[in-house]
């Protein structure tokens, strides 16, 4: 399904924004700023405006988020299920997405009924955890807040949790027709997809105007792993795993195999590559991965003259082809790239 390049003379894209007491509000404020951007970029084409975003929740009203900002919903679910959906539904995200979701029924009912109606259905960081609890994520990749991602697994062990991806786009065709379902990481990531609609909408030009307004790249480079492997090391207790991770951060150099760290935690491959996944939400492999590419990110912004085949022995990436595939793959970008933009 596309929506790529609306013409001038096209009703707005409608969005209905799902919003209830304690969501995020740069979740629901940042989306929202992306599409106002792009109305007035559109204006400015002569065009008339691309976006029509209107807020929803269990009932109209005022509803209070997790900070001192309110925003007025002007409709109902039950409204919304009456009238129809617009073309694109965004549910946003909670600081205590658990405990709000016990109190949810409704809008995980309504999800359930209303999903197959919906062309573009996204949800916002752990607001993942209410299309999840309706099925609709049952043997789909999706992406949430880092720091909930391990829950989201535990809770709903056949949806297939991206915890590094920034966000990602699932594309449905079954009895109902065709359909796509966004999911993100955390409350900046909102902005992040937001742009990607704008992008698939009404083209590349656009979203990045959007993009220079907000002072935003319009891919963002890298995932959410970004935030330090290292750190991301000391977050699990279990002392085989963290001494597993530290000595991989200790020989990034050499080749590191998945028989070698089961080794190190004294434990069979499969029962490690097991206890692995559940203690930090990633497989061993994409451990080594992130912890390579950190090395190598960090190698590029302090040693300037080094040439590339020389930072890729050094993090055991072999070769200079093997580091770039490596940081194209996860930063979407080249090694140059990243070294002209973030080295000395």
């Amino acid at each position: 399904m596309e929506h790529r390049h609306t013409h001038p003379h096209t009703l707005p894209h409608r969005i209905d924004l799902i919003v209830y007491p304690g969501f995020k509000s740069l979740e629901a404020i940042g989306p929202m700023s992306v599409f106002d951007y792009a109305n007035i970029h559109l204006r400015a084409r002569g065009q008339r405006d691309g976006y029509e975003v209107r807020i929803t929740s269990a009932a109209q009203g005022v509803v209070q988020s997790d900070t001192l900002m309110a925003l007025q919903a002007t409709q109902s679910l039950g409204e919304l299920a009456e009238r129809g959906t617009g073309c694109t539904v965004i549910v946003v995200g909670s600081r205590h997405i658990e405990t709000v979701l016990g109190t949810s029924g409704e809008l995980v009912q309504w999800l359930q009924v209303m999903a197959v109606r919906v062309p573009r259905l996204i949800a916002l960081c752990s607001g993942s955890f209410f299309l999840a609890e309706a099925g609709l994520l049952d043997e789909r990749r999706a992406a949430t807040h880092w720091s909930v991602a391990k829950a989201l697994a535990q809770r709903y062990p056949r949806v297939q949790v991206d915890a590094d991806a920034i966000y990602v786009r699932d594309d449905v065709k079954d009895s109902d027709g065709e359909r796509q379902i966004w999911t993100s990481a955390g409350v900046t990531a909102g902005i992040d997809l937001a742009l990607a609609v704008v992008e698939q909408d009404f083209g590349h030009a656009l979203a990045l105007e959007v993009a220079r307004d907000l002072v935003m790249y319009l891919k963002r480079p890298g995932g959410q792993s970004q935030f330090s492997v290292p750190l991301a090391a000391q977050s699990t207790q279990h002392r085989g795993v963290q001494a597993v991770q530290q000595w991989v951060l200790a020989h990034l150099e050499k080749p590191v195999t998945l028989a070698q760290m089961a080794e190190q935690a004294a434990m069979s491959e499969r029962h490690f590559r097991r206890v692995f996944q559940q203690e930090t939400g990633q497989s061993p492999s994409a451990f080594v991965e992130n912890a390579r590419l950190e090395a190598a990110k960090q190698l590029l912004e302090a040693q300037s003259q080094w040439p590339l085949k020389t930072v890729a022995a050094h993090v055991g990436l072999g070769s200079e082809q093997a580091l770039r595939h490596l940081f194209v793959k996860k930063l979407g970008i080249t090694p140059v790239a990243y070294r002209e933009r973030f080295g000395d």
